[in-house]
């Protein structure tokens, strides 16, 4: 009887374990809504609706994380290599910029990249000053030149993304500008971010301010969607360079925005953006209504940390623009 007990009591001890290291890998939501890919700590970890961690994977750096239609997701594996990884977690895919396509011995990084429809993948080189289209195999199949007062392998672009029409939108951080490319690498259309009369500030905090423009995502009317980084706030501005709508850094109450990263527009004209560097007072990604209504929040300092500057929501009905 006593052997019964002493076993008894050591399995309702691994259990009440089990459930604490549960407890610790699961997010704070405000509700179950999304699933969620994010990174920080040199891993992408992979959520469900309510917050439960699904999948972990090494990583290092990563300012981007995009779905694939086979299931897989594309990301760095710091600032020089992409990986694909499936939903195992395993690798199926790498491309080593700074050894491939002439860049060896150069200073570069990748910030900006995108999984085209046809399969190629576009990588932005910063340092290098282009955009280049890639085959499976990593060869080149169509390049052009972007335009910086002065290359910055860190800071000459932070996302960019190939719009529906052949273009290319570029958020070029080091300068504050969001600037639309041919595929020939001319300049159809560039929007400088204001400071709005209030002198820069160092710091990636709440007590920063600048206009290092993180991302920039093509809505479907043609307005142009833009996370200004160290701005703390999202801007809606029309093909006239007129700001349509403008969420601020404290609009919401009890969040305060910081380094705005990730941008998501939902079927729904919601909002979901990405707060970095905002401290475990805040969520870490918020979705928002145009009126300015807080409707879901994630927070997760366990897993992740004060640098969650890449994620994506998962399993939204309908196209989500991102």
């Amino acid at each position: 009887m006593r052997t019964y007990k002493t076993i008894l009591t050591v399995l309702q001890g691994l259990l009440l374990l089990t459930g604490l290291a549960r407890a610790e890998e699961k997010a704070e939501v405000s509700s179950p809504r999304h699933g969620v890919f994010a990174s920080d700590k040199g891993q992408v970890v992979k959520y469900d609706k309510a917050g439960n961690v699904l999948l972990k994977f090494r990583t290092g750096s990563v300012h981007r994380i995009q779905q694939l239609q086979n299931g897989n997701v594309l990301c760095q594996s710091g600032w020089k290599k992409l990986i694909e990884v499936n939903p195992e977690g395993k690798t199926v895919w790498s491309y080593d910029a700074q050894n491939r396509n002439g860049n060896k011995g150069k200073r570069l990084e990748v910030h900006a990249f995108q999984r085209l429809e046809n399969g190629n993948t576009m990588v932005v080189e910063n340092g290098i000053g282009r955009i280049i289209e890639i085959n499976k195999a990593g060869e080149i199949q169509h390049e052009l030149k972007y335009q910086v007062k002065q290359f910055n392998a860190h800071r000459d672009v932070r996302q960019g993304h190939k719009l529906k029409n052949g273009n290319y939108l570029l958020c070029h951080e080091g300068e504050g500008r969001v600037t639309e490319y041919s595929p020939t690498g001319k300049i159809i259309w560039d929007y400088q971010v204001s400071l709005f009369g209030k002198p820069r500030k160092g710091g990636h905090g709440p007590e920063g301010w600048g206009n290092q423009v993180f991302n920039a995502i093509r809505l479907p009317g043609g307005n142009t969607l833009i996370a200004t980084g160290s701005g703390h706030s999202v801007l809606e501005v029309n093909p006239k360079k007129k700001i349509v709508w403008h969420l601020k850094q404290k609009d919401i109450p009890g969040v305060t925005l910081a380094w705005v990263t990730s941008l998501e527009m939902l079927p729904n004209g919601n909002i979901v953006v990405g707060n970095c560097h905002a401290g475990p007072d805040n969520p870490q990604l918020i979705e928002v209504t145009k009126d300015k209504k807080l409707v879901w929040s994630f927070k997760d300092f366990k897993n992740l940390g004060n640098s969650t500057a890449a994620s994506a929501t998962i399993g939204v009905k309908g196209e989500v623009i991102r």
